[in-house]
């Protein structure tokens, strides 16, 4: 995912689409990888914690939540400070924070204590170097945007799929303390990642030259996006989806010990989840790219919402470790489906005017959202003390979701048939491959207006 980022960079400088466009893409590949692994390795060290401090599982999951919320709501906050000091120092600066969150909490001597530092801070740091990253990188690509974002997407898996049992063998070795510290001085990579988020240079006017393009001005978060019905249904579905999405990632590693597993075996679930994702993810994208499925992406990002719902509900009877295998094989496939596809739908229901203010509120909501979901799952179970019951209630938030977005676009494109004509007048620019038709006409009120191409993330979870 990606934040609120108003794209300020230099206009007039075409996206050199390669050279050091490589190295800001391995960066953003890094940064993604941190930012989106660490929430769901960190639940690695939750017995442990547990034990430590002797509290129940949702105290533990609150560094989860935290973590994310952080991530995902803390867009405007790093629009405001890209705009005014640039990509690299806020970058380097999360970097900083990060490492610092983790190392402290190697100190702590409270759950308060690791929901300030590893929460709090950290998530911060990683927020402050996720989405500038993201503008840098739409920034040196144009025509390849699409497949840089994809590659950069894949870190996420990538990561997990190396974290997990990273975390679970520092823990063996060096106790959640060692582990803790260990993976904090690992987070100042971010810094190095900064280090290589070069800016493009704006061209120089000759001395009989007028004055450059002006850059356009906007608002930080243009709210008139709520006038949307299709924005309103997409917010309100994406919410109650992070409700559970994230839910089965946290618990599936002690879900397995539960069954007896051993905790390297355990700690495997998350790479196997990660590794089906790595190729989920574009295999997903490259489908919904396809002529005669791109019109009807919405209902494939309702179906994917679908079958992660149900995936966490057959998951709910798994009863030793092949059966979690499978869960996180099906989990991971549908898991990539809903990150590959959440931000193109998104895009295509608002246009690429509002699509920077629209990502950031989406966010915002999707923020208080998952503060509320794994800590929800851990009152369920420390009041159950059934592992089965959180996944059910995983499983029917999503399921919901994915009837309300199907439901809303249904009726909605059925009331309003003659938006097929308008759109033949608005099309937008070519380097925005918007969705076709279908897509476009989601619940719109009115069509976008043509403008200045706003660089924005298009990336998943």
């Amino acid at each position: 995912m990606g934040g609120a980022v108003v794209d300020e960079g230099p206009t007039g400088v075409k996206a050199p689409d390669g050279g050091w466009g490589w190295a800001i893409l391995w960066g953003c590949f890094v940064i993604t990888g941190f930012s989106y692994a660490f929430p769901k390795a960190v639940s690695v060290f939750f017995k442990e914690l547990i034990r430590e401090f002797g509290i129940g599982y949702s105290d533990t999951a609150w560094i989860s939540s935290i973590l994310l919320a952080m991530l995902y709501g803390t867009g405007p906050l790093c629009s405001v400070c890209v705009n005014r000091f640039g990509c690299r120092p806020v970058m380097f600066t999360g970097g900083l924070l990060a490492s610092l969150g983790m190392v402290s909490a190697s100190f702590c001597g409270s759950i308060i204590q690791l929901y300030l530092t590893a929460g709090v801070i950290t998530g911060l740091g990683l927020a402050l170097n996720f989405q500038p990253s993201l503008i840098m990188l739409n920034r040196y690509f144009n025509k390849r945007r699409p497949m840089a974002n994809g590659l950069a997407a894949a870190g996420s898996p990538v990561f997990l799929c190396a974290l997990s049992p990273l975390g679970q063998v520092l823990q063996d070795h060096y106790g959640w303390r060692g582990g803790f510290l260990i993976l904090g001085g690992l987070l100042l990579n971010c810094c190095v990642c900064a280090a290589l988020m070069r800016p493009l240079e704006a061209p120089r006017l000759g001395s009989g030259s007028g004055p450059g393009p002006q850059r356009p001005s906007r608002r930080l978060l243009d709210l008139s996006v709520f006038r949307d019905r299709g924005f309103v249904i997409y917010a309100l579905a994406a919410s109650i989806m992070v409700l559970g999405l994230f839910v089965p990632p946290v618990f599936v590693v002690s879900y397995a010990k539960d069954l007896g597993v051993p905790d390297t075996q355990a700690a495997f679930l998350l790479t196997i989840l990660g590794f089906i994702d790595i190729f989920a993810r574009p295999t997903a994208g490259f489908i919904t790219g396809l002529k005669k499925v791109r019109p009807y992406s919405v209902y494939l990002f309702s179906f994917a919402m679908f079958f992660n719902g149900f995936t966490d509900l057959t998951g709910s009877t798994a009863s030793d470790y092949g059966g979690l295998v499978v869960f996180c094989i099906f989990f991971g496939i549908s898991y990539g489906m809903v990150g590959a596809l959440q931000f193109e739908v998104l895009m295509a229901i608002v246009g690429t005017q509002k699509f920077s203010s629209a990502i950031g509120l989406v966010l915002l909501l999707e923020a208080i959202a998952v503060l509320i979901g794994p800590p929800s799952g851990g009152k369920l179970l420390d009041a159950t003390h059934v592992y089965q019951y959180v996944f059910v209630l995983a499983g029917a938030e999503v399921l919901a979701s994915s009837i309300v977005l199907v439901l809303g676009n249904f009726f909605c494109i059925g009331k309003r048939p003659e938006a097929a004509t308008e759109e033949e007048h608005h099309k937008p620019p070519e380097d925005v491959r918007v969705d076709s038709r279908e897509v476009e006409h989601f619940l719109k009120t009115e069509p976008e207006k043509n403008g200045e191409v706003v660089h924005t993330p298009e990336t998943s979870v």
